[in-house]
């Protein structure tokens, strides 16, 4: 049996064209429903990742985020409040007649839990209190192991002048918190 194209040609190599291009667009479909099988197993292999591993750290962020009263014994003032915010910010403050030469910002950070450990660092900028003068921009990092509504931990402090030297540090001292709770 013959076959005639539109044109009135007589070709069996057309019908074996028209064959093999039905066939490799069937062949590009069953390629592509692969490809995009692979991404959605890659995407779902993501997300159950993502989804384990904030599961595994959600006790201890649940557990950091709130009000804490916390002391710093090394400290010029040792007793603080420390509030840990869901997103991972941080504000400390602590009186600020608490050093007789320096006068300190509240201090602003950051905090993420990284092997079942609070890790976090936050930023004070200190003045004279005679001249009102900018003295030091303190860094403050930390890591905290929790137990239930205490922790435990370590902070170092180092402080720069404006040309980013450090002033002042590494100072190491322990730090303490308890929840503040109703």
């Amino acid at each position: 049996m013959k076959r005639v194209n539109y044109n009135g040609f007589v070709t069996r190599r057309g019908l074996f064209c028209v064959i093999l291009y039905v066939n490799s667009i069937k062949e590009l479909n069953n390629m592509k429903n692969r490809y995009l099988m692979t991404i959605a197993v890659c995407a779902m292999a993501v997300f159950l990742c993502v989804f384990l591993v904030s599961g595994s750290s959600s006790a201890a962020s649940k557990q950091i985020v709130g009000v804490w009263f916390v002391q710093f014994p090394d400290a010029p003032f040792k007793y603080h409040m420390v509030t840990f915010h869901s997103d991972g910010t941080m504000e400390q403050a602590n009186p600020d007649a608490g050093d007789a030469h320096t006068s300190d910002s509240d201090g602003m950070g950051v905090w993420e839990i990284r092997g079942g450990k609070v890790v976090g660092k936050f930023v004070e900028i200190t003045a004279d209190r005679e001249s009102r003068q900018f003295v030091s921009r303190g860094e403050i990092s930390f890591t905290l192991e929790m137990e239930g509504s205490r922790f435990t931990g370590t902070a170092i402090g180092r402080f720069f002048d404006l040309n980013e030297k450090m002033v002042v540090g590494p100072v190491n001292t322990a730090m303490t918190g308890t929840k503040v709770v109703l």
